[in-house]
């Protein structure tokens, strides 16, 4: 990244505002709510399916012109107006408060960009071209989600279970670098997708075996180079 440091934010529970009421609001209505964040949804008018969100208790929504009253407790705002001045204000009173803001087609005035994301399970692979080039992150991402299929889901579940134990069981920091790496390489990967639940167990613990020996507690230093 030229200018931006990539980050995961958790939005579970924060309050997000989202100024506009038409389908970029909806997008990102759709984002937001998908990161479990508690969304108010500010203007005069409003797309159908966000009347029906607004409706079903949704998102919390003020049939009104912005004004900065609205941002009292906000974590993070995203501009999507019609109305370019709306959007610049609202911009400079995120900047002035020292949060979070996203302008939609303007790059200028954002602090953060919603990337093109890929989405399995705990897995997120994410594309920003900077708000440069949106169409180009959407190509990217749509060949990542060729490459990765709904399988990874399971896989990366699959790796977190193992994790506390290896985390645990193997104390030598080189041996247990070599076992993560090993269990989150593409040959375990393609014996993962072909065994039962079960199997998948017992092969992992093979590997794990492979470094940490049960009844003796002592390292097997054989695959350390």
């Amino acid at each position: 990244m030229e200018d931006y440091c990539p980050l995961l934010i958790d939005l579970r529970g924060r309050k997000c505002l989202v100024v506009g009421g038409g389908r970029v609001a909806l997008r990102k209505v759709r984002t937001l709510l998908k990161a479990r964040a508690r969304v108010l949804l500010v203007s005069p008018s409003l797309h159908e399916e966000l009347e029906a969100l607004a409706a079903t208790g949704k998102i919390a929504c003020r049939r009104e012109v912005y004004y900065p009253a609205h941002l009292q407790g906000v974590f993070l705002a995203v501009g999507c107006s019609d109305v370019a001045a709306v959007n610049r204000r609202l911009a400079a009173h995120c900047r002035s408060r020292g949060l979070l803001v996203n302008i939609a087609d303007n790059p200028a005035l954002c602090n953060f960009f919603f990337p093109s994301v890929v989405s399995r399970g705990p897995l997120s692979i994410a594309v920003s071209t900077e708000g440069k080039s949106p169409a180009l992150a959407r190509r990217l991402r749509l060949a990542l989600e060729k490459e990765f299929s709904a399988a990874y889901a399971d896989f990366v579940r699959f790796l977190g279970r193992l994790r506390p134990q290896i985390l645990t069981e193997v104390a030598d920091a080189k041996q247990r670098e070599a076992l993560l790496h090993e269990l989150a390489g593409e040959p375990f990967f393609a014996e993962f997708l072909h065994l039962s639940p079960e199997d998948r167990e017992k092969k992992a613990q093979e590997v794990i075996n492979a470094y940490w020996q049960p009844n003796t507690g002592k390292i097997n230093r054989k695959k350390i180079k």
